[in-house]
């Protein structure tokens, strides 16, 4: 009998982290089921059109950002994680984007740096591909506009992780 607590008490912490996953929540639920399901976001934002971003970041230490967006009524009409490989080509866009579009998009960075010759800050974001510890770079200049950008091993989490 003693082992099944643990075994009980292991099925309860997979089950309430299912239950707090972002991705699997309804399309078309309420900014309120929302909020009953998944919590307080960390940050919320205004989008064009009279919707709003819930965001739901695992920084600084976690590898998740997810963005629940909402139209002018309150529903929601997409949710994805945004620190994924695939994306970044598609979504970052240099010279175009400025500060607000990249906290929008990936909430705060878990790290800020500065590196020569590059005029600005570097952003920094951990994520996971294929289960592997990266991290994503943004470079943003002295006018708070991205420059460029680009991904790398995590060193650092690679060597803790051995």
């Amino acid at each position: 009998m003693r082992g099944l607590w643990p075994a009980a008490a292991a099925l309860l912490v997979a089950l309430s982290g299912c239950a707090l996953d972002p991705t699997r929540l309804p399309l078309g639920s309420t900014r309120a089921e929302t909020l009953q399901k998944l919590g307080q976001p960390t940050t919320t934002y205004a989008m064009p059109g009279g919707g709003e971003r819930l965001q739901y970041s695992r920084a600084p230490s976690g590898f998740a950002v997810n963005n629940v967006d909402l139209d002018a009524g309150g529903r929601v009409v997409s949710i994805r994680q945004e620190l994924e490989d695939g994306m970044f080509d598609i979504m970052i866009k240099p010279g175009v984007w400025r500060v607000d579009d990249v906290l929008r998009s990936y909430g705060r960075p878990f790290e800020i740096s500065q590196v020569r010759p590059f005029d600005g800050d570097v952003w920094a974001w951990r994520y996971k591909s294929q289960n592997n510890p990266r991290l994503l770079y943004i470079y943003i200049d002295l006018d708070g506009v991205v420059d460029h950008y680009h991904t790398a091993d995590d060193l650092r989490q690679l060597m803790t992780d051995q």
